[in-house]
Order: structure tokens, then sequence, then C-alpha cells
């Protein structure tokens, strides 16, 4: 069994990025593993400001939901990224909180494998590869972690857009693997 921390970054509720993250949920819930989501709609993120405080004492200057989150990544096996394609880039809500789990960076972390699910209104093959770079520069922070899968489901705006989509059912399979 592993720990399986997935994060949906969307803001909007009900959004096509969320649905996937449930679907990969569901699926790695049904291989027995311990499987949380972590929605960051209606949490406080602050922006990171540089001040690096927290490379030197282990923790942000901020009380915000960002060292709860932390906590989790850094305990789980398994993290799963899931955002809407914003200008061909991940939220700025995932940059964020990327950018604030600096505090990790020399820390004991136990996570070896990463997985991310995209959604877009546009449906180019190349829309997400910005945010998946985005996110690799994360994980290359990381040297036991690595990219394990990535998924995107384009040509969808609306939220629900995604429903009845083969992809929630990838979706489903891929967090049966892990």
């Amino acid at each position: 069994m592993k720990k399986v921390i997935v994060i949906s970054t969307s803001l909007r509720a009900g959004s096509n990025s969320e649905m996937l993250a449930e679907k990969f949920a569901e699926g790695a819930r049904a291989s027995g593993n311990e499987v949380e989501k972590i929605s960051l709609r209606g949490k406080e993120i602050k922006f990171c400001i540089g001040c690096l405080s927290c490379q030197r004492t282990g923790a942000c200057v901020f009380r915000d939901d960002v060292p709860a989150i932390m906590e989790k990544v850094l305990h789980a096996d398994v993290v799963c990224w899931a955002t809407p394609i914003y200008y061909y880039e991940m939220s700025g809500q995932m940059k964020t909180l990327i950018d604030r789990m600096n505090a990790m960076y020399p820390k004991d972390y136990r996570f070896r494998d990463i997985y991310l699910l995209t959604t877009a209104a546009e449906a180019d093959v190349e829309t997400p590869q910005r945010a998946e770079m985005g996110l690799t520069g994360w994980i290359d922070c990381f040297g036991k972690a690595s990219l394990k899968g990535h998924l995107f489901c384009g040509g969808v705006t609306d939220a629900g857009d995604i429903k009845g989509n083969d992809i929630l059912t990838q979706a489903c399979e891929m967090g049966k693997s892990v």
C-alpha cells in the first residue's frame, strides 16, 4: 500500500482537471492505496517573497495553508498534480504552491513518483508542454523523484465538458497503476 496525495489546483468547482483528479484518486484507492485529495479551492496560499528563511529554518515565515499541504507531500509515496492550463502554463495557484514548498528542499522526503493531469480549452498536443516543464523543474530538485505519467485532455472549456471522455478512464487506470 502506498500513500498517495492528489492535489487539485483548479479553483473552479466541478472543473475538468478536478474530475481527472477524482478519477486518478478513485483508481489509486481501488488498488488498495491510502489516498487523500487536496483541493486548493478555499485555501490561503500566500506568494513566496524570496527571503530564503525556509532554507535556514526549514519553515516558511508565512502561516497559511501551505505548511499542512507540504507535510502531506513530504510523507507521501506518490504525488499527483491536476491543473487546468492557462495561457499554455500551469495554473497560477499551482505555481504559487510549488514556489512556497521551497522549504521542502533541504528536508528528507518520501515521494518518488509524480503524476501530472492537465486540461485545457486548446487541444494541440503542445498545449501542456510548458506546464510539464515547470513541474519537472520542481521534480529535478528532488533527485529520488521522477515524473511517472502525464495525461492531457484538450478541447474542454466549461466545467464538466470532460464528462464521457475516455481520458477519465485513463486517469482511473493510471491511478490503479501507482
